[in-house]
């Protein structure tokens, strides 16, 4: 059924009759009659906006006689019968009626207006729109807390500003779709604006943090800060003329979206991935955004009102651009680990003897500063160095020395370690100071190379435990001595085994 009426401006005097009410708000009547069939319970409700400050049904019956009348609105006090509605329940006999709807608020979304349906079939049909509030919500509440959180442990802007415009919204949406008023009794209309104001403003800030424009673009980052001081003076305008204050939050979002893809699109055609993945997930919201803030009424659809287009949209937008944090994380994430490994290389060259690949003297000077209690020191000497450099040239010499540190490497057990220090000089850093297995392991190598073909090649080494000494300036001078004291025996051997004996001569 249809309600055949019109609405009458009493913000004038003279009263005016009016087709469709301004957004800019005020003080009006809405006259129509209908009739009822079938008598039952029935509702009267807003179609298009849900956006209202205070209302009142009064129904007169066929002699003008008022038989029923209840109010409501987000400045009410009046407890909603149904949740997150603005509907209210009438007891209809069959008959012709004429309804009476006063109507006062600040400003308007878009323009209201009164429907009348059977209380079943409204039961049944406001349940999706309440359920795509309640979803909404639901999404900003936990990416909300989740990036204030993120924004706090990262001390980032990004993050932040992204997390205030969730913010933002969340307390627009819930005001303006009435959970504020139904589930905490907040009644400030003004949460349908100033949020959105607010939030404006971190949006284009978070697009200036997230596509680094201080740094890549300083024309797009100067037109930002351009966008923020407008969009403050638009807030004090809306102090000033509050009626207003819902036109300059519309101008607020046109502006801000259109920065949004702006800035996507220089920044993606500059070849920023980041930004690319940004543009797309801003045009998906740029669509339903411009249709929110352009949308006149729903047609005929009653139950679904022009704020649930906007929680759609900027549903969308905060999953959209949730992707792209990720993404970003996923950037960042792979750069410090590419970053890290690089580090760990040149950590590597720095610490690797590009001759033999074992470790150098630089690893092993730190190797000494970690050492346990219970490690040992053994100072390594290569005999026979000069010798094949000057009889056979530096590519053997140099093949000696990386064959003599494979062998000895290999076996030396996984708590001792082998480095190179320089020319013909080796040490072994033991954990568990196994100073006997380390010396039959050089033993064991010099063997191994004279099967290879030098048999001319040596080692002479000398251990210390740290138990012996006080620190490790002093164990390397103990390891030292050991070794200077091996070489000087093996040469003194050496020595006698190349004298010829004396002959025995017959009388």
């Amino acid at each position: 059924m249809a309600l055949q009426g019109g609405w009458t401006d009493l913000s004038h005097t003279p009263a005016l009759n009016i087709e469709r009410l301004p957004t800019t708000g005020g003080k009006f009547e809405h006259t129509a009659r209908f009739e009822i069939a079938q008598g039952g319970r029935y509702v009267i409700d807003f179609r298009n906006g849900s956006v209202l400050g205070r209302f009142e049904h009064r129904l007169l019956d066929g002699q003008d006689r008022v038989v029923a009348q209840a109010g409501g609105g987000l400045t009410s006090a009046e407890p909603n019968p149904f949740f997150l509605r603005h509907g209210r329940e009438f007891d209809l006999a069959p008959g012709t009626y004429r309804l009476l709807t006063r109507l006062e608020s600040p400003y308007f979304i878009t323009p209201p207006q009164p429907y009348i349906d059977t209380l079943d079939h409204y039961r049944q049909a406001i349940k999706p729109g309440n359920a795509l509030t309640l979803a909404g919500l639901g999404v900003f509440i936990g990416l909300g807390v989740f990036y204030a959180v993120l924004a706090g442990a990262r001390r980032r802007w990004t993050e932040g500003l992204y997390a205030a415009f969730i913010a933002g919204n969340l307390v627009y949406n819930a005001s303006g779709l009435g959970v504020a008023h139904e589930l905490l009794g907040i009644r400030w209309f003004y949460l349908n604006t100033a949020p959105i104001l607010l939030s404006n403003m971190a949006y284009v800030g978070f697009v200036m943090a997230l596509l680094r424009l201080r740094a890549t673009a300083p024309r797009l980052y100067a037109l930002g800060i351009a966008v923020v001081l407008t969009m403050a003076c638009m807030a004090g305008v809306a102090v000033w003329r509050p009626n207003w204050a819902m036109e300059l939050c519309r101008a607020g979002v046109g502006a801000f979206l259109a920065y949004g893809l702006a800035a996507g699109i220089c920044r993606a055609r500059a070849g920023d991935r980041l930004a690319r993945s940004y543009l797309l997930a801003n045009v998906g919201f740029a669509i339903t955004g411009f249709v929110a803030i352009t949308l006149g009424g729903m047609g005929d659809l009653n139950t679904i009102v022009v704020e649930h287009v906007g929680l759609v949209a900027v549903t969308i937008e905060v999953l959209l651009l949730s992707l792209v944090l990720a993404f970003q994380f996923g950037e960042l994430q792979r750069t410090t680990a590419q970053a890290l490994a690089t580090a760990q290389a040149h950590l590597r060259l720095a610490q690797t003897d590009s001759l033999t690949g074992l470790r150098n003297r630089h690893a092993f000077e730190e190797a000494l500063q970690a050492l346990p209690a219970q490690a040992s020191l053994t100072a390594i000497d290569l005999d026979g160095l000069k010798h094949y450099n000057d009889r056979h040239g530096h590519a053997q010499g140099d093949r000696l020395l990386r064959e003599f540190g494979a062998e000895l490497g290999q076996r030396l057990d996984s708590h001792a370690t082998l480095y190179r220090l320089g020319g013909d000089e080796f040490a072994v850093l033991s954990m568990l100071g196994h100073r006997t297995e380390v010396e039959a392991a050089i033993a064991a190598a010099v063997q191994a190379l004279h099967r290879k073909g030098f048999v001319d090649a040596g080692a002479s080494w000398g251990t210390g435990d740290f138990t012996e000494a006080g620190g490790i300036d002093e164990i390397q001078q103990l390891a030292d001595k050991r070794m200077y004291e091996h070489k000087r025996r093996g040469q003194a051997a050496r020595q006698a085994s190349s004298c010829p004996a004396p002959s025995l001569q017959q009388p």
